[in-house]
């Protein structure tokens, strides 16, 4: 019997390559017809390798891994934003498409929340596109309070945001 070991990890410097291919295959399911193409495209190709190297260096990322691939990945820290002060926000929860929907983005987001409470936060915070209805169900299903109601300038066009709770 084969066994796929799944792991939920801080990332490496050497994980640049592999966050930058998960990043832009989940960006490109995640947003296309939502951000305006050109838009989008730029923005999967400011973060190569090298990009997430520096980032991996000076902020919080996890990466979950399945049978020794990337297959996901979050980042977090405190929040800039006035919603809950002194909460924690996660930036970013991504999974490849090819892992999606099989409960890797529960273990996943679960193991952002637990790293975000041993650093002493209560509360955290997300925000999801409100046209991306896979991202608004999946932190529904996860006990999400709707907090509050935002726009985003993308692609010269307002994009509202939805913004949800969670306790850690």
């Amino acid at each position: 019997m084969t066994s796929l070991v799944i792991d939920v990890r801080p990332a490496r410097r050497a994980d640049g390559s592999a966050l930058s291919d998960v990043y832009a295959a989940a960006w490109r399911e995640a947003y296309s017809g939502i951000i305006p193409a050109i838009t989008l495209e730029r923005m999967i190709c400011r973060r190569g390798a090298s990009w997430w190297g520096g980032t991996i260096q000076r902020r919080s990322v996890l990466v979950l891994e399945a049978g020794g691939d990337i297959a996901g990945y979050a980042t977090f820290g405190p929040s800039h934003n006035q919603l809950r002060p002194g909460a924690a926000e996660i930036q970013e929860i991504y999974l490849a498409p090819e892992y999606q929907g099989i409960g890797l983005g529960k273990r996943l987001f679960t193991g952002a929340l637990r790293a975000i409470g041993s650093k002493g936060y209560a509360v955290v915070v997300v925000r999801a596109l409100a046209e991306n209805d896979r991202a608004n169900e999946f932190y529904l299903r996860r006990g999400g309070r709707l907090l509050a109601r935002t726009e985003e300038a993308l692609g010269g066009r307002a994009l509202p945001c939805l913004w949800y709770e969670f306790a850690c």
